[in-house]
């Protein structure tokens, strides 16, 4: 369509031109006529830049960022929490998933005074199949997990060498998930993930 417009007004420009080689005397064609070539050439014009509105105009069939069903694994988790460990520890989670909806962010509190404050971030890696997270805490810890969804649980781990040279497995297992609740595990190996001990266990609960 763009091609055959500019065409168009290129061949009247040509026609112009002709009848100025042909005529000199009257080097432009009667009232009527000239009008006519300037009522298409603005009809022309306007298709044109019709056209080209259109073409810079997004597509909706374009799938928005974090749109797949794996970044959504981790929705489970969103929303406040009230925690509970061992025979007295109590905490609150709250759980966001801002920007564009691509990111899982964390917001622990232990409610004990001068107790463990920790953030955290999980994304989706569509590339590498699999999802990363980074946790910093008041600490000064630095962590970061990569994993994924492995039947009816989520599961994150990392290795890390100890000061005396061996290497060790820890992961956190999301378990037991319903609406309302589910349990986190934090675990530890030493023999390459062969079998797991238990260092930490909270109940999540979802606040009322």
């Amino acid at each position: 369509m763009l091609i055959v417009s500019i065409n168009s007004i290129l061949w009247l420009e040509q026609a112009d031109l002709l009848a100025l080689i042909i005529d000199p005397i009257r080097p432009y064609p009667d009232t009527a006529i000239r009008k006519g070539k300037s009522m298409l050439r603005a009809f022309i014009l306007g298709l044109w830049l019709t056209a080209s509105v259109a073409a810079q105009q997004p597509t909706d069939s374009t799938p928005p960022p974090c749109a797949s069903s794996e970044a959504a694994q981790f929705d489970f988790w969103i929303g406040e929490w009230d925690l509970t460990w061992a025979d007295s520890g109590r905490g609150h989670n709250s759980i966001t998933k801002p920007l564009g909806n691509c990111v899982i962010q964390e917001q622990f509190r232990d409610l004990a005074p001068n107790s463990l404050i920790g953030h955290s971030v999980s994304v989706y890696d569509p590339q590498a199949k699999t999802w990363r997270q980074t946790w910093v805490d008041n600490t000064g810890a630095y962590m970061t997990f990569t994993g994924g969804w492995e039947r009816d649980r989520m599961i994150l781990s990392r290795s890390v060498t100890r000061k005396d040279g061996k290497e060790i497995l820890q992961r956190m297992v999301f378990r037991d998930i319903t609406r309302e609740s589910f349990v986190w595990d934090w675990q530890s190996s030493t023999d390459s993930g062969k079998i797991w001990a238990m260092q930490w266990q909270i109940n999540y609960s979802r606040s009322r």
